[in-house]
């Protein structure tokens, strides 16, 4: 590794991205903190960056739209998607938009570090025998609805035909596997 390496923090929980930032530079990091794609866009006009860690739902948008524009603005960015609305479609998102690796919160440090150094994929890893549950195959559907309308809300509920306040409600709750 570089010295000093310059990471990008998207991130728009200020108080989960000041825990975040201050492991990262422990570790040898210079990070830069944004809670916006407009913020990133600011940042990237005056610094290169190796490495990003993107939240997938940002306050007024998507992470995805970050990783686009990571990516477009130097391919060689490490960028890993840290999440904690995981869903298969935006995982398949964000590595098609530029992302490196695809990490569910709770994720800490190791394993964003250890992300970033994965270059290949692991065609060892245990293929889960579980059949899928209802839950989990309705989660995965709103959330693949919500990266195609670019995480609105209102747009989700009408394609999946829903009341908005159900959409939410089901949102605000905790995924069940």
């Amino acid at each position: 590794m570089e010295t000093d390496p310059s990471l990008v923090l998207v991130e728009d929980d200020a108080a989960f991205a000041k825990v975040l930032r201050r492991s990262l530079e422990r570790r040898g990091y210079q990070v830069y903190w944004c809670d916006s794609l407009d913020g990133l866009r600011a940042l990237l006009e005056t610094v290169p960056f190796a490495y990003a860690v993107v939240d997938l739902k940002l306050g007024n948008g998507s992470g995805l739209e970050c990783v686009r524009e990571l990516h477009a603005n130097d391919p060689e960015t490490r960028i890993v998607v840290l999440t904690g609305f995981a869903s298969i479609a935006t995982a398949v998102e964000a590595i098609k938009l530029g992302a490196c690796h695809y990490l569910a919160k709770p994720s800490n440090t190791d394993d964003i570090e250890a992300a970033f150094e994965r270059t290949e994929g692991d065609p060892s890893i245990a293929l889960g025998a579980r059949a899928t549950s209802l839950k989990t195959l309705e989660w995965e559907r709103i959330h693949e609805t919500l990266a195609e309308t670019g995480f609105n809300i209102s747009e989700t509920a009408r394609r999946l035909g829903m009341h908005r306040r159900t959409l939410a409600r089901k949102l605000e709750k905790k995924q069940v596997p």
